[in-house]
């Protein structure tokens, strides 16, 4: 039986240099939303920790909140999940039930990886289409967010964006594993188990 090759640890990940190993357009589609990805992520949390020392800083310091912290907070955790749910399929990060794929031999293994790609890219499109019809339900009614008096819809656009994403990586992925020999579980990670690193508790 051929050995498995174990993918590298990536825990210190930089997308900044990332560069895709999809050939032609679609490496450069690849590297596109890896792009968008850091940078609403970076946006997302970084615009988060502004917001929440500024709130700190004025409750105990001036004795006044901001008014419209909470609404901020809310809006910013909705961008991180769903900027985060493309970026963690990127990096072959979802929680994965592996037991009968694991129990699988090498040669069944890619084509049931390839298949599992594909429909989750379906599920995560199908989601893109019922997501936008509820953005624009919400769109139509016109609600207003109380303290920020911005549309409510503004806040979960992302949505969409995220399951688009999302569904374009595991498409990625799928057209990865059919022109790459290895099994991947995302266009940059390979399948296996790094046994030399110690086990986290």
């Amino acid at each position: 039986m051929a050995e498995v090759q174990v993918p590298a640890a990536d825990d210190d990940i930089d997308d900044s240099r990332y560069v895709s190993g999809l050939p032609g357009i679609l490496g450069v589609v690849d590297v596109a939303i890896a792009r968008i990805e850091a940078i609403l992520l970076a946006i997302g949390v970084l615009l988060m920790a502004l917001n929440t020392i500024a709130n700190v800083v004025g409750r105990y310091v001036f004795g006044n909140s901001l008014y419209f912290s909470e609404e901020l907070n809310q809006a910013l955790i909705i961008l991180i999940t769903f900027a985060g749910i493309s970026y963690a399929a990127r990096h072959g990060r979802h929680i994965r039930m592996s037991a009968i794929f694991d129990a699988m031999p090498p040669p069944a293994r890619k084509p049931l990886m390839i298949l599992i790609a594909v429909v989750t890219a379906a599920a995560m499109f199908l989601l893109t289409w019922y997501s936008i019809e509820y953005v624009q339900t919400q769109a139509s009614r016109g609600r207003l967010l109380p303290a920020m008096q911005i549309p409510v819809w503004w806040i979960i656009v992302w949505a969409p964006l995220g399951f688009f994403l999302t569904g374009l990586q595991y498409t990625l992925t799928a057209i990865k594993n059919v022109v790459h020999e290895n099994i991947w579980l995302s266009t940059s990670t390979m399948e296996g188990y790094d046994d030399t690193r110690e086990e986290e508790v």
